[in-house]
């Protein structure tokens, strides 16, 4: 957990003038077109001899206990350092080069270090615990209470009630901790950009869409080669596991793709590359996290990791998982059976192995619903989705999206701005093609969050970061439906940062929102894209202009539903195996990491992948982003989705559904959107649902409800 979300909640804080290092400005948007990694450290050094000076002068016995004396000062000085370090961060994210990796590596211990520094510093926490205990606490909104809440709160995972030489320990466990995630995720990027599979013979391009023909025939060229040559990026790597009919380069790319960053990984020539091995690294991780738990007084780091979060216990998580598990393996295993059947009758395929799944998944999938994802992508023109996009927007949340101008970091980048009635709301970044110098995934992430400053308004700006295929062959960059999907889902975290309209930067936007909440607005985005106007609107043939026909859009959402028994059991893999390793797991004990995993999957799982799959090795969500002992959020804002969609189904159901809807969009952007962490999140939700969540909405849409099973269990 980034300390900053609660301790600091990155945003800017304006200055007077411009200044050389454009890192020092806060005066408006980055100025990235200035940056240079040599900038990176004076700038840091700067940022933190000041934020250091602020935190003395607070804490001093002649500066009030008040909001303004001792809060709000030290607020702005940690702003402006999160605001500069979240520069280099997403920089270090999208546009990685070996100078601005030095840059970042170099000052990430002292960064860390401050951070500690602040969740340890016994002055003010001291001061915290004073200004709680006073009369003016009392005089505070209960936003601002809720903000001294959450500061003590952290002061205590903090390690600030820890005495030498504890305290100290913990501080070099954050610093370790910080650079092993870092280096995770370096290793996972490099692993990633190192395998190039280069093909000669065009009979092993059978099956492909020319898409992705043309895209490999592009790299290749890129590269000063004939030929066609295949990545582990991800708009080249799932083309060939959905379509290659050449079972031999499926195998070598899926192989290429389960061993990444592992020491069995295989390069092109066949050799192993164990350089960016990071199975060391999480065993370091989780032996680091254990001795920080121990420290804090808790049994585990899933019990730290829980704290701040909605669910209250390890064991809460993992029941509520089990039951999810248990809902969705009738439906899993009819699945497989089903594909297994298929492939050995229609493909000669009577062992399906790994690399044969998804081949095997997309032809069943064609031959049942007469369609395939290609087909669909050529409907889908980012340009136009995006179009339609910030139309669905506009239209629920009465705010109008525009094309804006500032300084970008590459050229594919583009940038936006959101109004209401005239008023700027706030400004987002589009990063969305996949590229070598960015890591892989979807996110959105926070240049600045709205705050009110005396007078003054700060609107919140974000940057939404995918990794699609780009254009190739002067057609505009289409997207599967698939893509399209991620896309929302992005928006949805987007308008979460964007559409706050609370002024006080620790709770605005989406900081200090409970982690295993943060997911509710971007999974309840993703359900627009099953509505049949909002997709007709954003679809347009690439070569004929054609909308998506109605008849192909019937036969998609009747294949909604397809396996997803099994991807439902795969995500609850993921959030068990995350959970065990960090709830009852002892490292460097007699059971592995893989031991562990290889123990969730034959409880949950129904596909097994082969021995040599090395999955956790690039499992970044949990070693180097912010979820471990939080996998389990996604399913868990499922939850909270599906049934705050729900709510919209519903409308949409009455006769006068249209006024219906848009009073459900007031209410979704009132009580979800517009408040943060403002309040605990299932207060939140109370206010817009009338009531706690309940599973029935989740399963439903994910067309697990014709098999008998226990009584639904509420999250």
């Amino acid at each position: 957990m980034d300390e900053r979300l609660t301790m600091q909640a990155p945003a800017p804080a304006a200055v007077t003038a411009v200044t050389a290092n454009p890192l020092l400005d806060f005066s408006g948007l980055p100025r990235f077109a200035e940056f240079d990694p040599a900038l990176v450290t004076p700038a840091i050094d700067d940022l933190l001899a000041h934020a250091r000076a602020t935190l003395a002068a607070v804490t001093d016995l002649a500066t009030p206990t008040t909001w303004d004396a001792f809060v709000e000062p030290l607020e702005d000085a940690t702003e402006r350092l999160g605001r500069a370090w979240g520069v280099v961060g997403h920089l270090n994210g999208v546009a990685d080069t070996p100078p601005l990796r030095e840059a970042y590596n170099a000052n990430l211990p002292k960064v860390t270090q401050f951070w500690t520094e602040l969740s340890q510093h016994e002055a003010l926490f001291e001061k915290y615990k004073a200004f709680a205990a006073s009369a003016q606490y009392a005089q505070l909104s209960p936003v601002r209470r809720r903000i001294v809440d959450h500061a003590l709160r952290d002061f205590r995972l903090g390690g600030a009630e820890l005495k030498s030489p504890a305290r100290e320990r913990f501080a070099e466990l954050q610093d370790r901790q910080a650079a092993l995630g870092q280096k995770f995720s370096e290793n996972v990027l490099d692993a990633t950009n190192a395998f190039k599979l280069r093909v000669t013979d065009p009979a092993e391009l059978a099956g492909l869409h020319p898409d992705a023909i043309e895209a490999a025939r592009e790299a290749s060229q890129g590269d000063g080669h004939e030929g066609w040559t295949f990545t582990l990026q991800f708009p080249s790597y799932l083309p060939v596991m959905q379509y290659a009919a050449h079972r031999p380069l499926r195998e070598r790319i899926y192989r290429a793709y389960a061993t990444r960053a592992s020491s069995n990984a295989l390069a092109p020539d066949g050799e192993a590359a164990a350089a960016l091995d990071n199975a060391p690294i999480i065993d370091g991780l989780l032996a680091l996290r254990h001795e920080e738990a121990g420290l804090l007084g808790y049994a585990n780091f899933a019990q730290v990791s829980l704290v701040p979060k909605m669910a209250e216990s390890p064991e809460q998580v993992m029941k509520f998982l089990h039951d999810l598990a248990a809902r969705a393996r009738p439906f899993a295993e009819r699945d497989m059976a089903e594909l297994r059947r298929f492939a050995a009758d229609e493909l000669s395929l009577p062992e399906l192995q790994a690399w044969d799944l998804a081949f095997a998944s997309e032809k069943l999938k064609e031959a049942r619903y007469a369609f395939s994802d290609q087909t669909v992508k050529q409907f889908f023109q980012l340009p136009r989705v995006l179009d339609g996009l910030f139309s669905l927007i506009e239209r629920l949340y009465s705010v109008r999206i525009a094309p804006d101008s500032a300084p970008v970091w590459h050229p594919d980048v583009r940038f936006f701005r959101v109004e209401r009635d005239g008023q700027l709301v706030g400004q987002f970044y589009t990063d969305l093609y996949a590229r070598a110098s960015k890591r892989p995934g979807a996110w959105m992430d926070d240049a600045r969050s709205r705050r009110r400053r005396h007078a003054a308004l700060q609107t919140p700006v974000a940057y939404l970061v995918c990794n699609f295929q780009p254009p190739v062959g002067g057609r505009p960059a289409l997207l599967t439906h698939d893509d399209v999907t991620t896309l929302f889902h992005e928006f949805g975290h987007g308008l979460h940062h964007l559409l706050t309209r609370v002024d006080d930067l620790a709770v605005s936007g989406i900081s200090g929102v409970e982690w295993d909440a943060v997911e509710l607005p971007s999974q309840f985005m993703e359900n627009f894209c099953w509505e049949w106007n909002i997709v007709a609107s954003m679809s347009a043939h690439v070569e004929t202009g054609a909308p998506l026909p109605r008849e192909l859009f019937d036969r998609m959402l009747a294949a909604k539903n397809f396996q997803s028994g099994m991807a439902t059991l795969r995500q609850i893999e993921f959030a068990l195996f995350d959970m065990r390793l960090h709830a009852g797991f002892e490292p460097g004990g007699a059971r592995s990491v893989q031991d562990v995993l290889d123990e969730v999957r034959r409880e949950v799982a129904v596909v097994v992948p082969p021995s040599w799959n090395r999955f956790q090795n690039s499992f970044s969500h949990i070693f180097a982003g912010g979820y471990s002992a939080g996998y389990y959020s996604y399913k868990w804002a499922e939850v909270l989705s599906a049934d705050a969609y729900a709510a919209f189904e519903e409308a949409m159901a009455q006769p006068d559904a249209p006024a219906r809807v848009a009073e459900t969009g007031r209410r979704f952007l009132d009580e979800i959107l517009s408040v943060g962490g403002s309040r605990p999140a299932i207060d939140s939700f109370r206010a817009f649902r009338g009531r706690d969540p309940e599973l029935d909405a989740l399963l439903r849409h994910n067309g697990m409800v014709e098999a008998s099973a226990p009584e639904p269990s509420h999250a």
